[in-house]
């Protein structure tokens, strides 16, 4: 049976409802990357007595809202309206899931949509120095590909190959979620189990300096660099203290990097962490873009904060500070119920139970900075450099990675 959740949150005037289904990008075959970025819109674009448009006017006339989104690991489909006219719209999620359309004229706009998507992310040095750096850490692993997929597979999915691969979405395991309690998921249906081989990949530090770097050429006056390596699955005991380490890195203007790159040398445009959650190993990375002519700079203060977590703990302070900012950040996730049911529903996906905040907050102030030294030596002693910049500076800068890293 669907799997289904209640959150016993405090009363509110408007209930919501998602759907996560397992398997996302990931579940992209070889030759079809982007077809289940297809799929998930091509879902929310008509089913069972309505039509494009009428669904559209239907959900709009109530003043409600119908989102889908595709991840790694899953694909997320919500609705949310006033309490008054939720009882109306919940069925639509049903009819989405189990009786799409699915008509072919729809699926020519969302095919062109994609391609159009990834044309403007080549557009992004950013994007294109990211897509780079994951698919030198992962390799064949689907956490190399963008969601949206490639502009070559995309181009190539045909109608039938969306038709085939909804026989694929309709055993995947589901989860339900609301804040309303009067909601029934019966109607979802019977689902076939079907067990999902873990793709996780394995961690590689036997490769050369020159293995573990790419870098391409732009004409731009901003070089960007991105370093960091996978790491592990959410499941992980290890998930906490990285993300201690994100907080010490990148959480407000107390954290390491803006003290370092901003206050100190004010030589940064845009710096930051990105440790996102996922079922297999995630990326951590550090990112940051600057002028050309502060690059090297840049690059050399990025390998000294490297070595120097390598080789010295946090201090007592700076540890009790990230592990703050770290206890905030989920208190202020807490704000939005949309952000709390989307977190939930995700992990329990993931096979792990939501704990409480007091549970949290205890897991957190038991991490040391022996544990972050620890982490760091497993998990980053030989880094992924991707960078994005004038010739000049990539060769420069590829010659001291070759010597340092």
């Amino acid at each position: 049976m669907l799997k289904k959740y209640f959150l016993n949150n405090k009363k509110r005037n408007f209930s919501t409802a998602s759907i996560w289904i397992k398997g996302g990008s990931d579940m992209d075959n070889v030759g079809k990357k982007g077809i289940n970025k297809i799929l998930s819109s091509l879902l929310t674009r008509g089913c069972e007595g309505f039509n494009n448009f009428t669904l559209s006017e239907y959900i709009e006339s109530n003043g409600a809202e119908l989102n889908q989104e595709i991840f790694e690991d899953g694909i997320s489909i919500s609705i949310k309206s006033l309490n008054e006219h939720f009882s109306k719209l919940f069925p639509l999620l049903d009819l989405i899931i189990n009786k799409p359309t699915l008509l072919e004229i729809e699926f020519q706009k969302v095919k062109k949509s994609s391609i159009d998507s990834l044309k403007k992310d080549k557009e992004n040095p950013f994007n294109i120095c990211f897509e780079n750096w994951r698919r030198i850490v992962y390799s064949n692993h689907p956490y190399a590909f963008n969601t949206n997929g490639n502009a070559n597979d995309v181009s190539k999915i045909t109608y039938d190959d969306v038709l085939l691969e909804f026989k694929n979405f309709k055993i995947r395991d589901k989860y339900l979620i609301s804040n309303n309690p009067e909601i029934n998921g019966e109607n979802f249906g019977t689902l076939e189990k079907k067990t999902f081989e873990e793709k996780s990949g394995s961690v590689n530090h036997n490769l050369s300096p020159m293995n573990r770097f790419v870098s391409i050429n732009n004409d731009s006056n901003q070089t960007i660099i991105m370093i960091g390596d996978q790491t592990c699955s959410r499941r992980s005991s290890e998930y906490l203290p990285l993300k201690v380490l994100e907080s010490y890195l990148s959480y407000g203007m107390s954290a390491a990097l803006f003290k370092l790159f901003r206050e100190k040398h004010g030589i940064t445009y845009d710096l930051g962490v990105h440790y996102p959650i996922r079922s297999g190993n995630a990326p951590f990375l550090i990112y940051l873009s600057v002028s050309n002519k502060h690059a090297l700079f840049a690059f050399e203060l990025l390998s000294t904060l490297w070595k120097n977590l390598l080789f010295n703990p946090l201090t007592d302070s700076e540890i009790f500070l990230a592990k703050e900012k770290l206890k905030g950040s989920f208190l202020l996730g807490n704000q939005s119920l949309d952000e709390i049911l989307q977190r939930k529903i995700q992990i329990i996906s993931y096979g792990i139970s939501p704990i409480s905040e007091i549970d949290l907050a205890s897991k957190i102030n038991e991490i040391s900075s022996l544990d972050i030294l620890k982490l760091f030596n497993k998990y980053f002693p030989k880094p992924f450099l991707s960078i994005s910049g004038g010739e000049k500076i990539c060769f420069e800068i590829s010659n001291i990675w070759k010597k340092n890293f």
